[in-house]
């Protein structure tokens, strides 16, 4: 009787177990301890993801990444005294062997959107969303993958449909001036320029920001952190 020469081949035809998924690392940074704590609570019970630091300020952040070698960093925007998290990020994506930077914020407005990926950001989450979407934002920013909160996306397509009109660098040195309470001829006067040319550019401001008082220009630039 024959023989089949390939069942004599040690193993051929078991199921080999697949080997261990590695670990996610990643670093947290947010000013608000109790955040961190959470977040690295909730992140301890997801399978393939490590937490290996936890900063509360950008520049920690920065030298923290040198130090731990993280696949991604989770990134507040807002973090008190030193550089915001779009700075941080900016640093950090600008560095040698760069982690993805997945920003983890409550701001949603189009300008914090705007200036996180052009930051250089993966992703952009808000911390209303839930511990899966967390999760697989996590995995597909490691996988170099954009990952963005639907209401995010929402507001992104929509930016995509109508964009407002940029404004320029002089339109925002007056905004900067009007949220300080100046009138026109103060403007003036600290601008070097005529009150003409105020007028002209508070109506191009008024225009692109969609309002039609002073007061309005102000609240929607504070909103939408134009005056940063």
């Amino acid at each position: 009787m024959s023989c089949d020469n390939r069942d004599s081949v040690p193993g051929r035809g078991l199921r080999h177990p697949e080997p261990p998924k590695s670990h996610i690392r990643v670093l947290v940074c947010d000013d608000h301890a109790v955040v961190r704590a959470g977040l690295r609570a909730l992140l301890a019970g997801a399978e393939g993801i490590e937490v290996v630091a936890e900063t509360a300020s950008g520049e920690e952040a920065v030298a923290t990444v040198a130090a731990t070698a993280p696949d991604v960093v989770l990134m507040d925007l807002q973090l008190g005294a030193g550089i915001d998290g779009i700075e941080a990020t900016r640093r950090i994506r600008g560095g040698p062997d760069a982690p993805h930077v997945l920003v983890l914020t409550t701001y949603d407005t189009d300008a914090d959107i705007s200036r996180a990926i052009a930051a250089g950001a993966t992703g952009y989450l808000l911390k209303a969303g839930s511990a899966n979407e967390l999760y697989a934002a996590i995995e597909a920013a490691a996988a170099g993958r954009t990952a963005v909160s639907p209401p995010v996306a929402d507001r992104m397509m929509a930016q995509l449909r109508t964009p407002r009109p940029a404004l320029t660098s002089r339109e925002r040195d007056i905004l900067r001036q009007l949220a300080q309470g100046l009138g026109n001829r103060e403007i003036a006067r600290a601008l070097f320029i005529s009150e003409a040319t105020v007028k002209t550019h508070l109506g191009r401001i008024y225009g692109k920001l969609d309002v039609d008082t002073r007061a309005g220009a102000v609240a929607v630039a504070k909103e939408q952190r134009l005056l940063d």
